[in-house]
C-alpha cells in the first residue's frame, strides 16, 4: 500500500513538523513503515523556522500570507488551491495559527487534523493552557482532532493527559503539554495512515 501523502501547515518553529519528519525517517519504507510521507509544507508567513526545516529535508514549500489577499475568502481559496496541488490524503495543522475558511473545509473536511493544548471540549480557543490554570484544573493535556467549522469543536481522535503542578506557570505547563502533544500527533498520524479510519458523528474509529 502506498504511503499516505501529508501536507503539513506551520506558522512558527515547526517542532511538530520535525517530530513527524523524524518518525518517518526512523521507519523503513514499505508495509512495516510509518505509513505516510510529507509531500509539502505550507505556511502563512515567510522566514520561519518551520519552512527552514522543510527545505533542509528537501520538501517543497508554499506560503500564503493573509495580507497578500484582498479578502479572507480569497486567502482561503488560495490556501485551498496551494494545498490541493500536492494531492494530500491528510492535512496536518502543526502549529498553524490561522483559522481556515469554508472552502478549505469543504475540500479537506474529515482529513484535516489539528492539535489543541487542552482536553477538549474543555478550554477551547487560543488560551487553552491559561484558561485551565485560571479555572484551577488539576489535570489538562492535549487533544488531536479533526477540524470542522467551529473553534476546536471537531471530532476527537486522541487525547493525552498532563497533571498540573502546584504553582506552575503557564509557560512551563505549555512546554510539558507540547512534549506530550508531539508524541501523540506522531502516533495518531501514523495510525490513521497505516490503518485508515472512519468518522461517524463525533466518534472517530481507527480501523
Amino acid at each position: 500500500m502506498a504511503a499516505s501523502r501529508l501536507v503539513v501547515l506551520v506558522s512558527g518553529s515547526g517542532t511538530n513538523l520535525q517530530a513527524l519528519l523524524d518518525a518517518i525517517d526512523a521507519h523503513p519504507e514499505g508495509p512495516e513503515g510509518f505509513g505516510a510521507r510529507v509531500v509539502a509544507v505550507g505556511a502563512d508567513r515567510d522566514g520561519i523556522v518551520g519552512l527552514e526545516r522543510a527545505e533542509k529535508a528537501g520538501i517543497p514549500t508554499f506560503v500564503c500570507p493573509v495580507k497578500a489577499y484582498a479578502t479572507r475568502a480569497e486567502w482561503d481559496a488560495a490556501l485551498t488551491a496551494a494545498t490541493a496541488a500536492h494531492e494530500p490524503d491528510l492535512v496536518v495543522s502543526a502549529g498553524f495559527m490561522k483559522i481556515v475558511g469554508p472552502e478549505f473545509l469543504d475540500r479537506f473536511g474529515g482529513r484535516f487534523i489539528n492539535t489543541h493544548p487542552a482536553l477538549l471540549p474543555a478550554f477551547p480557543g487560543a488560551h487553552g493552557v491559561r484558561d485551565a490554570l485560571a479555572y484551577g484544573a488539576k489535570v489538562t493535556g492535549c487533544t488531536v482532532h479533526f477540524v470542522d467549522g467551529g473553534v476546536d469543536t471537531g471530532p476527537i481522535i486522541a487525547q493525552g493527559v498532563v497533571e498540573i503542578r502546584d504553582g506552575e506557570e503557564e509557560a512551563a505547563l505549555h512546554e510539558r503539554i507540547k512534549e506530550v502533544e508531539r508524541t501523540l500527533l506522531v502516533d495518531v498520524v501514523g495510525r490513521l495512515a497505516r490503518h485508515g479510519y472512519r468518522i461517524e458523528g463525533r466518534k472517530v474509529t481507527i480501523q
